[in-house]
């Protein structure tokens, strides 16, 4: 009786330590989180609410659009190479991202008219558009509906839904785990720590089976483009929302934008990715205008 309760209380008190150490390590990356996203931005009121950004880099302006469950941070990350050409990188972020607002029409066409007020805020008459992911929806929107505010639209691994199919599909266990991370910075912590590959196929749509096999550097961008999705409750309303307009057949009218288009995959996008990519890249193709250019190097 003695060896058992000797056993049970080792037992409590090896739960307890270990229900503390959990503890101090999430207030510490809750703390790493803040101090990462603090004092980087600036935010301005639009008629949509709050719009937060990030100005970073000098030379000819570009405009970054993140993905889901990003952030002005996440686009820093994906604009980083791009801001060593010497360009001045523009990031919001979108709806309902951090500190951006979320207003009753939240879709990707008022986006892109939001971010018209964000160019004139900044003096910026017109310049590049680069749309990450679910950002690609806005960044669109904002080629065909402002062409005289847009140069050249990139699309950076494009998810959008242009044939009636949701372009990500998800497993039972997938789903489960995006209703469990979505809806506690807890369950997303614990998850990145014990299992990330599975979030790195659940969240970024991407095999970890190939982040064995690309380069060092495009390995740690996936591994920081998945971490950097803490703190996952200041972006849940974004997450729904880029969830919502993904999964809905993309309204846009690709064959009708008329500035120069680019589509960009990086390496570990390009194979056994949970996408449905070559069905969206063949759609995305024939319905975009043959005017595919470069974007030019500022001189």
């Amino acid at each position: 009786m003695t060896t058992r309760r000797a056993l049970l209380l080792g037992f409590g008190g090896l739960a307890l330590a270990g229900g503390s150490y959990a503890g101090g390590a999430l207030r510490e990356a809750r703390a790493q989180a803040g101090t990462r996203l603090f004092g980087q931005s600036s935010v301005i009121e639009t008629d949509a609410g709050a719009l937060e950004y990030a100005v970073v880099g000098y030379g000819a302006p570009l405009m970054m659009l993140h993905g889901a469950g990003g952030g002005f941070d996440q686009g820093l990350l994906l604009s980083g190479s791009i801001r060593e050409r010497g360009l001045q990188i523009i990031v919001p972020s979108r709806f309902g991202y951090l500190q951006s607002a979320v207003p009753d029409d939240a879709s990707p066409a008022h986006q892109a008219d939001v971010l018209v007020e964000l160019l004139d805020h900044l003096g910026i008459e017109r310049l590049p558009v680069v749309g990450g992911s679910a950002g690609e929806l806005p960044a669109a929107e904002f080629a065909l509906r402002h062409p005289d505010r847009c140069s050249h639209l990139v699309l950076l691994v494009p998810a959008a839904n242009l044939s009636g199919r949701d372009p990500v599909e998800f497993t039972a266990f997938q789903q489960n785990m995006v209703g469990a991370v979505l809806g506690s910075d807890w369950w997303f912590w614990l998850l990145s720590r014990v299992a990330p590959g599975q979030l790195t196929r659940a969240l970024l749509a991407t095999d970890p089976a190939l982040l064995d096999q690309v380069s060092p550097r495009e390995r740690q961008r996936a591994e920081i483009t998945l971490d950097q999705l803490f703190p996952i409750g200041r972006k849940l309303d974004g997450l729904c929302n880029d969830g919502f307009w993904s999964g809905t057949p993309a309204p846009t009218a690709f064959d009708r934008i008329a500035v120069p288009v680019v589509q960009v995959r990086p390496v570990w996008h390009r194979r056994d990715r949970p996408y449905h990519g070559k069905p969206y890249s063949r759609r995305t193709t024939h319905d975009l205008p043959d005017r595919p250019a470069p974007l030019a190097r500022p001189r």
